[in-house]
């Protein structure tokens, strides 16, 4: 069940623009939340627990935030959640898709657990996926029409880290839903398009920097960057025209080990 907290009245820059940003109780959705609120964004919170949620929306004070408590990889919830959120403001002009988990990390595919896979694929994929279609329900039908979703892949779409099968095979398929979402929607006025984030500095992020295990089987520190260089290039690309699309941008720590050899 969805508990729908109170909207914050105001926003100024934002106006009439509303956006619903999954995973908001921390990390890049907390950031993204914020940068969006303080943009003068109305931001629906959505994520499994209400109070980081609250939190989220206590950052910035007198903005429009509704926190709906939420697990996205249950399909009623993800409806009651748009339903709470046109209730509130009317309409969908961005989904953020942003929810998601590493899972067990470190385990070789040979020990992982079915119910360790499932519950990645299960919030990585279908929860995108339950996201995407209601936002697209309602970007179809709203007057004006349209809206636009922005998908958070990862550099694991491109490339994988060691024991890392079920996160990096989910993030494959997000950039197969985040093309072919772009190609439906082209029809309505709805905008796709996909942020691969490598090494932004959060909780979920913090063993980078203590060592992590490398492809040559060594463990080594990662350099991170500051996660509102994040929140900034999806507010670019949220507050573009709808005529205009970034379909794939990838943001990371420059010298974290990725481009060439590491």
């Amino acid at each position: 069940m969805n508990n729908a907290g109170d909207v914050r009245p105001g926003g100024a820059g934002g106006a009439g623009r509303v956006a619903v940003v999954t995973g908001a109780g921390s990390g890049i959705g907390r950031a993204v939340a914020v940068e969006l609120l303080r943009g003068g964004w109305s931001v629906a919170l959505a994520g499994r627990r209400a109070g980081a949620l609250e939190e989220t929306a206590a950052l910035v004070p007198g903005a429009a935030a509704l926190a709906v408590r939420t697990d996205v990889a249950r399909e009623e919830e993800v409806a009651a959640l748009f339903a709470a959120v046109v209730d509130r403001f009317g309409r969908v002009d961005l989904l953020f898709n942003n929810a998601g988990t590493f899972g067990p990390g470190g385990v070789p595919v040979e020990e992982l657990s079915y119910e360790a896979w499932k519950h990645v694929v299960d919030t990585n994929l279908n929860g995108a996926f339950l996201c995407a279609r209601e936002a697209y329900r309602r970007m179809k039908e709203q007057d004006p029409q349209g809206g636009r979703i922005i998908n958070n892949g990862s550099i694991s779409a491109h490339t994988p880290r060691p024991h890392s099968a079920p996160y990096t095979a989910t993030k494959h398929a997000l950039t197969g839903l985040t093309k072919a979402l772009s190609l439906d929607g082209r029809a309505y006025r709805i905008a796709v398009g996909q942020i691969d984030i490598g090494n932004a500095a959060t909780d979920m992020t913090a063993r980078m920097q203590r060592g992590v295990l490398q492809a040559n089987g060594e463990v080594a520190a990662e350099p991170v960057m500051d996660v509102a260089d994040v929140a900034r290039t999806v507010r670019h690309m949220a507050e573009l025209p709808l005529e205009a699309n970034v379909q794939f941008t990838t943001v990371l720590a420059t010298a974290m080990p990725y481009v060439g050899r590491g």
